[in-house]
């Protein structure tokens, strides 16, 4: 079997991705507290529900804020090869894909307004068939990771 990937994405990627899950954790807020305006204008629609939603809500909002976040990063892995790249992830269910330098098409970084606060970005890797991403690297990270597998990658189709 086949040795785990040793390379980590960046830690940062733990406060980034803890930022976005409070900002997503907006939108349930909002439907929380308009439940229970429409409970107090509306005499068919009982209080319960919106403590039913509240539960539910502060419940989603604490596992997808505070407890995946860490999750995710400590199973987040990849590995550079010169033939090949192994990317792992997943917390429940557990991705391992390997991707042969020799199907790359073309290699990307991107950026948003989250990861760039933290000064990551993540590098995508399209083959024929999909885009495999690699999350939360450093800008610089990801600049010399595109780099090195660009030129892997056209060496590998010069080979052909």
């Amino acid at each position: 079997m086949r040795r785990e990937p040793e390379e980590r994405i960046n830690e940062s990627a733990i406060n980034a991705w803890q930022l976005s899950a409070h900002l997503f954790a907006i939108i349930p807020l909002l439907v929380t507290i308009a439940a229970f305006i429409l409970a107090y204008y509306v005499d068919f629609i009982p209080y319960w529900i919106g403590m039913i939603l509240t539960v539910v809500t502060l419940l989603e909002w604490g596992v997808t804020a505070f407890f995946i976040p860490k999750l995710r990063w400590r199973r987040w892995r990849y590995q550079i090869y010169d033939q090949e790249i192994y990317i792992q992830h997943g917390i429940l269910i557990v991705t391992r894909t390997v991707v042969p330098m020799i199907r790359v098409q073309h290699v990307d970084t991107q950026q948003g307004p989250i990861l760039k606060k933290y000064g990551l970005s993540t590098l995508e890797i399209s083959t024929a068939a999909t885009t495999h991403e690699i999350p939360a690297l450093l800008e610089e990270d990801a600049a010399d990771l595109r780099d090195q597998i660009s030129e892997l990658a056209r060496v590998e189709q010069d080979d052909v």
